[in-house]
């Protein structure tokens, strides 16, 4: 099963700017989201994963929190992308590679992701490196 291009657009922009899908979702709850959170993971959470899961742990790493709105984020034909780079804490300490990247449910923990890919070329994070994701950071739903 395959899903259309408009049914793609719609819930992107649904998820990551809160705009209303006519006659079939809006952002009306009583406390809607009002942001994705976007976390950092050494190797792949895979499906079944978290956002915690193989999250990276260098000193002073906390995710970051883009606002729901077109102001946050970008779609173009299916894809969403980040309309201003995306800065994490600036490392103090320990290290490993950033593979990969996920979003989802602000509040941290164990948070359901909503999308998760890869991050190319890898961040090698440790002391004094910040890592980023820039606008040419992508979520397309195939």
């Amino acid at each position: 099963m395959t899903i259309s291009n408009t049914t793609e657009t719609a819930v992107l922009k649904l998820i990551f700017q809160a705009i209303a899908w006519a006659n079939y979702a809006d952002n009306a709850a009583s406390s809607p989201q009002t942001a994705v959170d976007n976390a950092l993971h050494v190797a792949d959470p895979a499906d079944a994963g978290n956002q915690s899961t193989s999250e990276t742990t260098y000193t002073s790493y906390t995710r970051v929190a883009v606002s729901r709105t077109t102001g946050g984020w970008t779609e173009s034909s299916g894809t969403i992308v980040p309309a201003a780079n995306i800065d994490f804490a600036a490392g103090t300490g320990g290290g490993g590679s950033i593979t990969h990247w996920s979003t989802g449910k602000t509040g941290g923990g164990t948070s359901s992701i909503l999308w998760s890919g890869t991050v190319s070329p890898s961040i090698a994070a440790g002391s004094g490196v910040t890592p980023r994701l820039t606008t040419a950071s992508t979520i397309t739903l195939d």
